[in-house]
C-alpha cells in the first residue's frame, strides 16, 4: 500500500462516524462502528414493520447515544415525495432539494425534526479538509454525539458522493442513522456507497465552498489533522422542510 493511499484510507476510516476517531471504539473502516442499541431495547415502529423505501412504515429505534434531543418520533404516515430543505444560517441561505421518493424514510424524518426547530441554532460541527472532504451538520449537541431520540434505517445507497450531494451520517451500522448530515464539496469517489443518500444542494454551495476554504479551526484535534470543527463558524439559524 502506498503512503499516499494509507493516509487515505485512515482518513476514510474516521470521517463520517458519528463520533470520529476521538472515542475508544473507533471505527477501522467507514462502515465499522459501534453497536448502535447495545441496550438491547425493542424497536419502536412507526407505521408497518418493513424495509425502509420500500414498505407502508418506518421502523425507529430508540437511541441510546449520550446527545439525544428528545422530540419525539415521526408519524406513521409516509409521503414519498421530493421536498425541499430550507436552511437559514450566518452565512447566508442553503437549499436542498431531498429524494423523498427514494428516501422516504429519511425525508421523512427530516421534515418531522424540521417541523420540531430541532435544527434550529445548531452549528456545523465538523470539517474535513483531507481524504474526503465534507460537512457535517445536524448535531444538536454540537459535538458529533447528538441526535434525536431514535434512529433508522439505511435506504438510497450506492449512488457516489459527488460535489453538492448530501447524505446521512451514521456510526456506520445500517440502522444507525439520524439526524446528522454531511455535504459534499468536492467529489468524493473514494467513498463507499452505504450511506443513505438524502438529496442535492441547489442553492448555497458557495457558502459550503467559504466554510471549507477557512479550513478547521485548530491543526491539533481529536480527529487528526484536517479534521475538526471548521474555523469559519456556520451556524443553522432556522431549518425547513416543505413537500412539493
Amino acid at each position: 500500500m502506498t503512503l499516499r493511499r494509507a493516509v487515505v484510507t485512515a482518513a476514510l476510516a474516521c470521517a463520517l462516524s458519528l463520533t470520529g476517531c476521538s472515542t475508544p471504539d473507533l471505527p477501522t473502516t467507514p462502515l465499522a462502528g459501534r453497536p448502535l442499541n447495545a441496550s438491547g431495547a425493542a424497536p419502536v415502529t412507526s407505521g408497518a414493520t418493513g424495509a425502509t423505501g420500500g414498505g407502508s412504515g418506518c421502523r425507529y429505534q430508540p437511541s441510546t447515544d449520550s446527545g439525544v434531543k428528545d422530540v419525539g418520533v415521526p408519524p406513521a404516515t409516509l409521503k414519498a415525495a421530493k421536498a425541499t430543505m430550507s436552511i437559514t444560517t450566518n452565512l447566508g441561505a442553503i437549499e436542498i432539494a431531498l429524494d423523498g421518493v427514494g428516501a422516504p424514510c429519511a425525508t421523512g424524518s427530516f421534515a418531522f425534526l424540521a417541523g420540531k426547530q430541532f435544527f434550529d441554532n445548531t452549528k456545523c460541527h465538523r470539517l474535513t479538509t483531507q481524504g474526503i472532504w465534507v460537512l457535517q451538520c445536524g448535531d444538536p449537541a454540537g459535538d458529533g454525539t447528538g441526535g434525536p431520540a431514535y434512529r433508522y434505517d439505511n435506504e438510497n445507497t450506492g449512488a457516489p458522493y459527488l460535489r453538492g450531494t448530501v447524505a446521512i451520517a451514521n456510526t456506520g451500522q445500517p440502522t444507525s442513522n439520524g439526524s446528522q448530515f454531511f455535504i459534499n464539496y468536492k467529489d468524493n469517489t473514494q467513498l463507499q456507497p452505504n450511506y443513505t443518500m438524502l438529496g442535492q444542494v441547489t442553492k448555497g454551495m458557495e457558502i459550503v465552498d467559504q466554510v471549507a476554504a477557512g479550513g478547521v479551526a485548530s491543526d491539533v484535534n481529536a480527529n487528526g489533522t484536517g479534521d475538526g470543527p471548521p474555523k469559519t463558524e456556520i451556524v443553522l439559524q432556522k431549518v425547513t422542510v416543505a413537500y412539493l
